[in-house]
């Protein structure tokens, strides 16, 4: 958790709808955009952002997310799930430098703990009595 939200979790954009009144109050220009940020209870930055994307390309819609990174494990999910099933206590150390001889990619215990928690993949371990 980061913030008191889950890393899965991201923030929505504002609504277009507010974005077009801010826009037309500023228009009015009877009041400063601090004052009018601090009436819509947004940040001054967010405002002028808005009133400069407005000027410069018409629209204050919000742009699209970017979308982050690929994971660099992704195309090694059908040798993760034969690993899995053939040793089902496999390490997470083992399992890295097994996908680093047979598959090229370099991961991290942590790497391949998010890849196989991402593939529903879980670690049975063996418990010895």
């Amino acid at each position: 958790m980061y913030g008191g939200m889950r890393y899965t979790e991201q923030m929505n954009p504002y609504s277009q709808d507010l974005r077009e009144r801010v826009l037309a109050a500023i228009k009015k220009n009877k009041l400063s955009q601090a004052q009018i940020a601090d009436m819509f209870k947004i940040s001054r930055s967010t405002l002028e952002k808005w009133w400069h994307r407005q000027r410069e390309t018409g629209a204050c819609a919000a742009r699209p997310h970017g979308s982050g990174n690929p994971r660099a494990l992704a195309g090694c999910e059908p040798f993760f799930r034969t690993q899995v099933k053939k040793q089902p206590d496999v390490s997470l150390g083992e399992l890295c430098a097994r996908v680093a001889a047979t598959k090229g990619v370099q991961a991290s215990p942590s790497m391949m703990c998010r890849e196989l928690h991402q593939l529903n993949l879980p670690r049975k371990k063996v418990i010895l009595r």
